[in-house]
């Protein structure tokens, strides 16, 4: 008997390098999906004339449409026109750098945290721990609701000035 399953899994072991892999990948389709042949019975399908399948895959194209008239020479002649209108274009520079550096830093540091055993589920046990405290903190109740909804006017407040 062992014999003959380690035969077997040899056997199988063998074919399954043979056998063309599978690739997954993202069909689309303009029909819907035609229910299986086992959820269908005989009756339902004598007289029934089967059309030849078409393929499923649907190649997605860009083409221009009438719907979005967006043009390139008038994306960049606003885009002249605003960077023409910024006074402290070095300061736009400097804050534009910086941001990419900080994007830059923020990967690194992820990745490095990534790489320590055990830290990144931690890492997510903590925040579903805060998403549920904020949770019922401030989304389960109607006061607690509408406190939130005044912090974040009063932040907005902070931001533009206006306060």
């Amino acid at each position: 008997m062992a014999a003959a399953a380690s035969t077997s899994m040899a056997a199988t072991a063998v074919l399954m390098h043979r056998l063309p892999a599978t690739k997954h990948a993202v069909v689309f389709s303009p029909l819907p999906s035609l229910p299986s042949l086992s959820s269908i019975s005989f009756k339902q399908l004598k007289g029934v004339k089967l059309a030849p399948r078409r393929s499923a895959r649907l190649l997605a194209k860009a083409s221009s449409s009438e719907d979005t008239p967006i043009d390139a020479n008038e994306l960049f002649t606003d885009l002249k026109e605003k960077w023409d209108a910024v006074e402290n274009k070095s300061t736009v520079l400097i804050y534009g750098g910086g941001a990419v550096v900080a994007v830059w830093l923020a990967s690194v540091v992820v990745g490095a945290i990534n790489s320590v055993p055990l830290l990144p589920k931690i890492m997510e046990l903590v925040g579903l721990g805060y998403t549920g405290w904020f949770v019922y903190r401030y989304l389960l109740f109607k006061s607690s609701r509408k406190e939130l909804a005044t912090d974040i006017e009063a932040i907005k407040k902070k931001i533009t000035g206006t306060e």
